[in-house]
Formats: C-alpha cells, sequence, structure tokens
C-alpha cells in the first residue's frame, strides 16, 4: 500500500527553463515510482532497490497547489509546468487518489501551460482537461511566437520491444501501449512527441532500432523526438548502474564485457560513443525530417 504523506510545497520554480523540457515549473504529485525502471536515476538507498515499496501519494497537494497557482497568476508569473520532473504523472495509483487530473483542473483555472511526461498510457482519460489548458493557457511573454500551445505531451520510450521493457521497465505501460495513446493523443490533436531517454546500449541504440524508432514515431505524426544516452549511478545494490548491470549479465550476458568496459570507470557512456550517438540521431532527424527539439 502507498504513503500518504503530507508536504509544505508543491509547484517548484525552476531556477531556469530547461531547453529540451521548457520546465518553468515542475509538479510532482507522487514520490518514488511504481514503474521501478533499472535505469531510473532516482534509485538509490533513499527509495531502495524496488522503488514501489516506497511510493507516497502527496494528500495536502491540491490544496497547496491552489494556493501556489493562485498567488503566481495574481503576481502574473505564468510559465509552463512540467507533470512531473521526478515520478510519472500517470502511475498506477493515479487511478486511485486522481490527484494528476485535480491538479490539471487547477491548471486549466488558472490558465497555467503543461508539459505532461509519462509512460503511461492513462494520459488520454485526461485530454478533456489536457484540450481546456491548451486553448486557453497564457503563454510566458518570452514564448509567444514561439509557442502557440498550452498542452504539450511527450512520451516516454528506452525500447519499443516489450519483451525488452519488460526488463528494464518491469512496472511501466508496455511500448505497444503507449504507442496506440501517442496515437490517439495525436489524433486529438495535440502537440505531442518522444522523450527518447535513455535508450540502452548495444540493445535499443542499434542502427536497425535508431530506424524502427523514427520510422514508427514519423508514422504517428510525432511532433519531435529528443534522444539521450544513458546515465548509470551507484555501486550499491539498489543503484541504477548495479541494477542494470546485473540484468545485463541475466539477460544479455554476450553484452557483458562491453557494458563493464563502458561504465567501469564512469557513470556516462565514454565521449566516443556519445559524440556518435548524437552524430548519428541528427543523421536520423534529417533523414525522417523530424525535430529534436519541442521549439
Amino acid at each position: 500500500m502507498p504513503k500518504e504523506i503530507e508536504v509544505k510545497t508543491i509547484l517548484n520554480k525552476t531556477k531556469r527553463r530547461d531547453p529540451w523540457f521548457l520546465d518553468d515549473y515542475t509538479l510532482n504529485l507522487y514520490s518514488s515510482c511504481s514503474f521501478n525502471c533499472l535505469y531510473c536515476y532516482i534509485r538509490g538507498s533513499k527509495y531502495g532497490e524496488n522503488l514501489e515499496d516506497s511510493i507516497s501519494a502527496k494528500m495536502n497537494a491540491i490544496e497547496l497547489l491552489e494556493k501556489q497557482l493562485h498567488l503566481r497568476s495574481k503576481k502574473n508569473q505564468y510559465g509552463i509546468i512540467v507533470v512531473s520532473s521526478a515520478t510519472d504523472p500517470y502511475l498506477k495509483l493515479e487511478e486511485q487518489y486522481r490527484l494528476t487530473r485535480q491538479a490539471l483542473e487547477l491548471v486549466a483555472r488558472y490558465k497555467f501551460s503543461v508539459h505532461i511526461i509519462t509512460k503511461s498510457d492513462l494520459v488520454v482519460r485526461d485530454l478533456d482537461i489536457l484540450d481546456e489548458i491548451d486553448k486557453t493557457a497564457i503563454i510566458p511573454s518570452d514564448l509567444q511566437g514561439k509557442l502557440k500551445r498550452g498542452t504539450i505531451i511527450s512520451f516516454s520510450f528506452s525500447t519499443l520491444n516489450d519483451r525488452t521493457a519488460k526488463i528494464f521497465e518491469p512496472g511501466e505501460t508496455s511500448p505497444s501501449a503507449r504507442l496506440e495513446a501517442c496515437k490517439a493523443v495525436k489524433e486529438n490533436g495535440f502537440l505531442s512527441g518522444i522523450s527518447l531517454m535513455p535508450l540502452i546500449p548495444y540493445i535499443s541504440d542499434t542502427t536497425e532500432n535508431l530506424h524502427l524508432f523514427f520510422k514508427t514515431f514519423k508514422e504517428l505524426n510525432a511532433d519531435y523526438v529528443m534522444p539521450a544516452t544513458i546515465t548509470l549511478f551507484g555501486n550499491d545494490k539498489s543503484d541504477s548502474k548495479t541494477l542494470v548491470l546485473n540484468a545485463i549479465k541475466k539477460h544479455f550476458p554476450e553484452l557483458q564485457d562491453k557494458y563493464e568496459k563502458l561504465f567501469n570507470n564512469s557513470n556516462e557512456l565514454p565521449y566516443y560513443y556519445r559524440k556518435a550517438f548524437y552524430e548519428k540521431m541528427k543523421e536520423l532527424s534529417r533523414e525522417y525530417g523530424m525535430k529534436d527539439r519541442i521549439i
């Protein structure tokens, strides 16, 4: 069972807007995550090996959010709220607590913009509210003329293979179900694209798989594809590096030596690997005629 907690603040102002995700504010209505991705950057001793065991719902989040949005709107401090930055807004327990839906209703009332980042198909449930936000949000003054939409929806993928996803993302909505959600979102006319983060070395970042990604997302009319390599941290049993290396050893033993060389002395992939990756991504973006940023 999830813990029910209270927090002191819920809407966090960022120091500067990220050029990829366009976050002026971040909003995390839950803590930890039931999706349990092995590579997740929030992993570590704080949450333990199974993230779902430490999941919490912030029960006073809606009350706090209304106060904070009211204050920000009175000061004309409109901006893009990224939902969520440290967990998914559409975890399994969202069906029970509905904090994300309630929060979006407030966002619509106070006319802020949102960027939803999710690995779930549950976002389709809230397209009615997201459509209202899309049409009525007050766009930040410095983005007027660059961004004409109040709602952005990004679907996160590391693989399109359901079996591979079950290894590295055991609690998530399957990639095939996510693709159906992507299709529904685009058919409803939203600005929507792909957070292709993180790709899994020698598994989902092969040339064959990269072409499959771009071909698939092009056919879905995705507005952008934002790619990134993987970063793995820590050597304790609940850390992402340990968990991913253990998964490679168990399910992809032929890659074990390569992974140990890649991550032996670093959390990041070697420079040569990252350089080749981003060059390939630029090439594919041109080939398929797809943007690599939202704006």
